[in-house]
């Protein structure tokens, strides 16, 4: 199998997750354990003998949902509570849910009454990351999540195993700053698209198969010689890079991915984790270290200096914000490097998407005129 192959196969799992999930528990013997955004100490999940899968929403009618959740809210948590409602997430054996906003402590309450099946698993960060007591705080919230997956499985999850997924993550996230880098440099070769599918279909999939796939598509690119700069680069930002339509209008018009600020992407594995203690330690240590993300509280907003920083090593012809509409978070954060990326001179798009928009005509206008702009 060539790695083009490679690359079709990992978009069409990323466009049928409910059946790459099915395959993956299959292949693997492993029951699925869904993780809310944003992030999720996934390595204790795998250890327990889980598949992690990702639940960052989709494309449904919004019915059931509207009993728990009001219409303001975030479309991905409402897409996920009307998938749960419905039972397409019947695979999965729990859902680990952090507490990183208003809408996200409403969803884990409500999600223990909606859908009892599916025993929902909170977790908190700590705001204030930088304090000595951070870490010993984060490091007994992921035990305790150890402990409650251990009662779930009926067995005591081992150092050993919680080595190995550690070692499995860790591959993994160097894996994907290599795929990243290599797509960058041959945007004829990976669409804005078909970066996003790539990079979604390993939430579908078991970390240590998935890996062995990108890093093969990563030696196919690079085995390609980097292509002279053609057409727009962007930074994307914002939580995730969805509707995918969006994207394929960004690929009409001539504009690549230099790299990405997306929670979505990037962020889930731009950090490598820590050297220091055991498993558990190193993923807090992770955790602790992550700056720039409006999801952890940064004192020093460090997201408009990592933005422009970007569009400079990315040789990048500007931003493009993907607004998640009523994501209080990310609006919050907006202002802040909007102001930033003005003073150094960078354009910048704001677009405004949740995932059950139907219409597309007014982005294509706004897109198709930002391109004309920069040309």
């Amino acid at each position: 199998m060539s790695y083009l192959d490679t690359i079709k196969k990992l978009e069409d799992a990323a466009l049928h997750p409910a059946r790459t999930v099915a395959a993956t528990v299959e292949e693997t013997g492993r029951k699925a354990f869904g993780c809310f955004p944003i992030y999720t100490p996934e390595e204790i999940i795998y250890a327990a003998g889980y598949v992690p899968v990702g639940m960052w929403g989709g494309k449904t009618d919004l019915k059931l949902a509207d009993k728990y959740l009001q219409s303001f809210c975030c479309s991905i948590m409402r897409s996920n509570l009307e998938y749960g409602l419905k039972g397409t997430y019947h695979l999965l054996a729990g859902a680990i849910i952090p507490t990183f906003c208003d809408t996200l402590k409403c969803l884990c309450e409500n999600w223990k009454i909606a859908v009892p099946d599916i025993p929902a698993v909170p977790v908190v960060y700590p705001q204030n990351r930088k304090l000595p007591g951070a870490k010993r705080y984060l490091t007994a919230e992921f035990k305790r999540i150890q402990g409650l997956l251990e009662k779930m499985q009926g067995c005591a999850v081992s150092e050993e195993a919680l080595e190995n997924a550690w070692r499995i993550y860790e591959a993994y996230r160097a894996a994907m700053r290599e795929f990243v880098k290599a797509a960058a440099g041959r945007p004829d070769a990976i669409s804005a698209r078909s970066r996003h599918l790539l990079i979604k279909a390993g939430y579908f999939m078991d970390k240590q198969i998935y890996t062995d796939a990108i890093r093969e598509i990563t030696e196919g690119l690079l085995s390609k010689a980097c292509e002279t700069k053609s057409g727009l680069r962007a930074v994307l930002t914002g939580y995730i890079g969805e509707p995918v339509e969006i994207l394929d209008i960004l690929d009409e018009n001539g504009i690549s991915v230099a790299s990405d600020d997306l929670a979505h992407e990037s962020r889930q594995f731009r950090v490598a984790g820590g050297n220091e203690g055991d498993a558990v330690a190193r993923m807090a240590d992770r955790i602790l270290g992550h700056d720039g993300c409006t999801f952890l509280y940064d004192e020093d907003k460090r997201r408009g200096e990592n933005l422009v920083k970007a569009v400079r090593e990315g040789q990048a012809d500007a931003v493009i914000v993907f607004m998640m509409k009523f994501c209080d978070p990310e609006e919050f954060d907006y202002p802040i490097y909007k102001k930033e990326l003005e003073a150094a001179g960078i354009p910048l798009l704001y677009l405004e998407t949740e995932q059950q928009m139907d219409s597309f005509e007014q982005v294509r206008t706004r897109i198709q005129s930002f391109a004309e702009m920069l040309i």
